[in-house]
């Protein structure tokens, strides 16, 4: 293994964590206001829910800023070289101690699939959790000083949009929980996102070219 190097900046750790945090918080929060389980209380779960909505959309703008600036949006630019290889490395071959089909570098962290996955939660998912979410916190009964286009009568869908995306969210949680135990160890991917240093496989050195014979004796 060589040195390791620098992959996961300060603010993108602050960033992976906090929003791990509150995508949990608002996941408990969530499902106790639908009375899927006990925590807090109605009424609480509801405040603390929207606190943390807010909270998280706070954090999204400050991610988009710190992505278009450092231009590491292009990080998720979605490509289909070695994405089957990749699906079927997962599928099977990470079972079979088959070799990565892709090659993990400080200027290229994510493979094929997970460009697509992270594409797809963050230009729809969390976008498809901010909207409904927020109609939800500016809806008022009855329908005055508000959003008057929005009526009582809308909210079932807006409501069933919110809780499938978040059964996706949650899906997508379990499977990164998952992911991150596929590192080179165990826990060396989670050590990365702590650190910010992963180390990599030394790459093999080129094979020096041939001399050429010597034409005559010596």
């Amino acid at each position: 293994m060589r040195k390791g190097e620098l992959v996961y900046r300060s603010f993108e750790r602050f960033w992976h964590w906090m929003q791990a945090a509150l995508i949990l918080f608002l996941a408990l929060t969530g499902f106790e206001i639908h009375g899927s389980l006990p925590f807090f209380g109605f009424g609480n779960a509801v405040r603390y829910h929207a606190a943390a909505a807010l909270c998280f959309l706070v954090l999204v703008a400050f991610a988009v800023f710190w992505h278009f600036t450092t231009e590491e949006w292009r990080q998720y630019l979605p490509t289909r070289k070695n994405l089957r290889a990749q699906a079927e490395y997962y599928l099977h071959g990470i079972f079979r101690n088959a070799p990565h089909p892709t090659r993990k570098h400080p200027l290229r962290k994510l493979n094929p699939l997970q460009k697509l996955v992270y594409a797809g939660l963050k230009v729809f998912l969390i976008p498809l959790m901010a909207a409904s979410g927020l109609l939800y916190m500016v809806y008022r009964y009855p329908e005055r000083h508000e959003v008057r286009s929005l009526t009582i009568g809308m909210l079932e869908p807006i409501a069933v949009l919110h809780t499938l995306g978040a059964f996706f969210m949650v899906a997508f949680l379990i499977a990164h929980l998952y992911l991150i135990t596929t590192g080179q160890t165990l826990t060396s991917n989670l050590k990365a996102m702590v650190t910010g240093y992963e180390e990599f496989p030394e790459e093999p050195e080129p094979e020096a070219p041939a001399t050429a014979a010597v034409q005559g004796g010596l």
